[in-house]
């Protein structure tokens, strides 16, 4: 997910249909400067990743955000941040037991 993330264009894909969101492939395509087939690699590693799901009618493919694809994103990061948080208030407390032993000197 992070890896499909990591391209800029991609970004801009997810952004635009979280703002904007269900839209067909060419429509999407628009504001862009590269072909329809270099979006349609775009999409398919978005897809991949979960964070797009793709319904076709006929030849038209309408692609829209998959919100529960960027949940795990979320969970990830929270996790991390948790154990951060944790550390950064161990190391507080193990500096403010030095400053206290320092100052009682």
């Amino acid at each position: 997910m992070f890896a499909a993330l990591a391209d800029p264009t991609r970004r801009r894909i997810v952004q635009r249909l979280a703002e904007r969101g269900e839209s067909r492939v060419t429509a999407l395509a628009q504001p862009f400067r590269i072909s329809l087939p270099a979006i349609s690699r775009h999409l398919r590693v978005l897809e991949n990743a979960r964070l797009i799901e793709r319904q076709r009618h006929g030849r038209e493919h309408l692609i829209r955000s998959r919100a529960a694809g960027l949940q795990d994103a979320r969970k990830w990061i929270a996790q991390c941040a948790a154990g951060w948080e944790s550390g950064f208030d161990t190391l507080d407390a193990l500096l403010k037991a030095a400053q206290q032993k320092e100052n009682t000197r």
